[in-house]
Parts: structure tokens; sequence; C-alpha cells
């Protein structure tokens, strides 16, 4: 499970200097991008390892860390693509570089690998452990062979257990399961047999996400030219409600719309990016995002690595959004999380000073924003704190809209 963007949603410039360094203890994500086969439904920048320069990318990736990681990161994140599918001696090059360059094994406390069953055995999942990683992230997706099928997996239901197996057997304290529901033809019982399953297991964290159809993707052609199905947005509902109060009652209660932790398990590093702080991306297409500037790398294992030969960086965009824009984006990616916030705490997160009179007309829009989503009963205030309510929970997205429209606003002529 990750939460990294791979492109900006606004009007981005093209980047001619990368961003300046990252302050000591900013967040870190690495990006991998090779993978066995690439799913149909994915819409991060992946490649089927199969014919590429591995090597030549992993000795890029360990160039840019050296140019680019800030030190005594707080969380590190590998993602991708599948981190799992290199083998133990090309991970140990890259964390002990991560290391010589970071010292983060000791100031992180979380340190994240995402793994797919196929290539997750016990004495790989040992090796990450003695380089510090002390979280992994399982791609089961589905406990159906049929439906994995569909995916594009490469892996069975049965092989997600023996990975599961293996990586409590080598030691791991922290374990998520990854999983999609509400996928072409399942039914609502089938996904109740599921979570029992997945209850059974005794894992850590559950991130279960409604299949998206995403642009550019196989999954979206296919629904277009009808050889697919979505299922009715009521139904969709049902599998939505179904999963919270099942693993809420297995001690998995939600701490974001889509991932469920026992207590103690909320994934520390995707909390920093829906509080919408800091973090630095070192890879193909990874995006990073220092002060209030965001950048993010070119989407080409072959471009990314000449650019930073070259260049020095593989930075090929970076825009530093308007205050409104700020404050919408971090209004919206807060109440996706149980906690929700505050209005002080969403200003000094985007950096709209509570004192600064010309941020006025900034808080007002939010403000006026919030309060008629509460007329709507989509949101709820607990004290100084708002969140969604139960009926705005399910409607997440249409919520970040209204607040990301704060930024294309413009404040009234004097």
């Amino acid at each position: 499970m990750k939460f990294q963007q791979d492109e900006s949603k606004s009007a981005p410039t093209k980047a001619s200097e990368p961003l300046p360094r990252a302050a000591e203890g900013t967040a870190i994500y690495l990006h991998l991008p090779f993978c066995a086969a690439k799913c149909h439904y994915c819409d991060f920048f992946s490649v089927a390892a199969e014919g590429q320069d591995i090597e030549g990318l992993l000795a890029a990736v360990r160039r840019e860390i050296e140019l680019r990681a800030p030190r005594s990161p707080r969380t590190v994140f590998l993602g991708g693509g599948t981190p799992s599918l290199l083998s133990s001696a090309q991970l140990r090059e890259l964390l002990e570089t991560l290391e010589r360059v970071t010292c983060f094994r000791g100031s992180a406390s979380e340190v994240t690998v995402e793994c797919n069953p196929e290539s997750l055995s016990r004495e790989k999942a040992r090796a990450l452990l003695d380089l510090g990683v002390n979280r992994f992230s399982i791609g089961f997706q589905s406990l159906d062979d049929k439906t994995l099928e569909l995916f594009g997996r490469v892996h069975s239901a049965e092989q997600s257990f023996r990975a599961y197996d293996a990586v409590r057997a080598a030691g791991a304290g922290n374990v998520n399961v990854d999983f999609i529901y509400a996928t072409p033809g399942q039914e609502l019982d089938a996904w109740r047999t599921t979570l029992e399953r997945i209850v059974a297991l005794g894992t850590d964290h559950v991130s279960a996400y409604n299949l998206t159809f995403e642009e550019q993707t196989p999954f979206r052609r296919w629904l277009e030219q009808g050889e697919l199905q979505q299922l009715p947005e009521d139904v969709e509902l049902e599998f939505f409600h179904v999963t919270r109060e099942r693993l809420a009652r297995a001690e998995l209660p939600a701490y974001e719309i889509s991932n469920f932790a026992r207590a103690g398990r909320a994934c520390e590093h995707n909390l920093n990016y829906w509080r919408n702080g800091p973090y630095v991306g070192i890879g193909p297409s990874a995006v990073s995002k220092v002060s209030f500037t965001r950048g993010g790398n070119i989407k080409s294992v072959g471009e990314y690595k000449r650019r930073i030969e070259r260049e020095g960086h593989a930075g090929v965009w970076t825009e530093t959004p308007s205050p409104a824009a700020r404050l919408g984006e971090t209004w919206w990616l807060g109440l996706r999380l149980a906690e929700g916030l505050s209005e002080s705490e969403a200003c000094a997160r985007a950096g709209v000073s509570v004192q600064d009179a010309a941020s006025d007309g900034v808080r007002e829009r939010a403000r006026a924003t919030v309060l008629e989503l509460q007329r709507q009963g989509w949101l709820e205030a607990h004290g100084e704190r708002w969140k969604l309510s139960a009926r705005g929970l399910p409607l997440a997205d249409a919520i970040a809209r209204e607040f990301l429209r704060l930024g294309e606003a413009r404040a009234p002529r004097e």
C-alpha cells in the first residue's frame, strides 16, 4: 500500500533545477518500478522486469539517494512496482547506500517494503529485516484465483498465504495486506468470506480499496468496450459498509477511508501524506514535496538513468500551489482520516497564517465550504475538529472536489 502521487494535477512548470535538499527528518519514498507483470487495473508507473536494465536503474537510484536523500528520515517506504522482485543482494546494496547517506536505521520508526507473494520468501524477509525494514505490505488483492487472473496477477491465493506465513516466520512484527473489493461480478457473500479469512490471519493492518477504473489502464478500456461491468453504486456502498463493520469488530478500525489498523499500527509514512507533510521521492516518476513546492521525476526507466547521469537530477516538473490550493488540498487530505482536523491545523499545514490579514479571503472561503458541507450532512463538528459524517464517509471523493475548487476560485477585486 502506498500513497504517492505520480504527477501533478494542476499546471506544473518544467523543472530546470532540482528541488532543494529537504530538511533532516523528512520522509523518503523510493520508487522501484519493476514488476513480474503489469496489473490490468494499475496506473502507477511500473514496467515488466523482463528485458530491463535493472542494475542500471538501481545504480541511478543509488546516485539520486546520494544527491537528494535527507538525513535521519522519520519514515522510509519502498514502493513500486514490486520491490520484493529484486534479489536480496540488490536490496542490500540499495539499503546500505541509504543507510550510509541518511543513517535511517537510527532515525526511522517505520521502514516499509511493498511485496508481492510470488517474490517473497522467508529468506528474503529475514534479509530485509536485517537491513532495517520493520514493516511489510503484501499485495494479496483477492483470494479468488479467477479474479487474480483477471487482475493480471501472477500469483495464487495460496501463494499469498504462504508469503504471509513466511514473513511472520522470519520475525516480522508489523504486516499489512492489500485487497481490492467490488470487482466485476463479485458477490457480497464472497467478500464476507474473504473478510473472515483476513481476520483469521491476525494481520496488523489492512488496506482495502473499492476497485476504480483508472484512465489509461486495460480495465478502463475493457469497461468502455463493455467487456467488464462495474457493480452498481448501491452495491459498492454495501461492500464499503460491510468492510468497515467487520474489520472494526476484529479490532482493526478504519483510521482512513480505505485503511484499517490495530492500535499503534497505522502506517506512519502514509499518515504524513494525509497530514500534508513534506517528503522526498526518489526513482522514476517519484514526487517530492519540499516546503510548499512539489516536483516530480520523469516516467521513464531509460531517460531517468540518463538524466541522473547527465544532470544530477531527473525532475521534469515543479509547482508551488497557491495558498488557496494548498488549503483546499490540506482539508480534503485531512478529512480522509478518522481523526479529522481543525481549522488551525489545516492553516498551519498549508502555510496559511491565521495572523496574516491577506489570508482572510482564503480562510473564509475554506470555512464557507466546511459549513456548507456540514449543512448538507457530510461533515460533523467534534469540538474544534471536523470529521466526515457517516453519510459523508463514502462520498469522500466528491467532498475532495469541493475543497479542490478553492484553488480555482479568485479573490474578489478590491
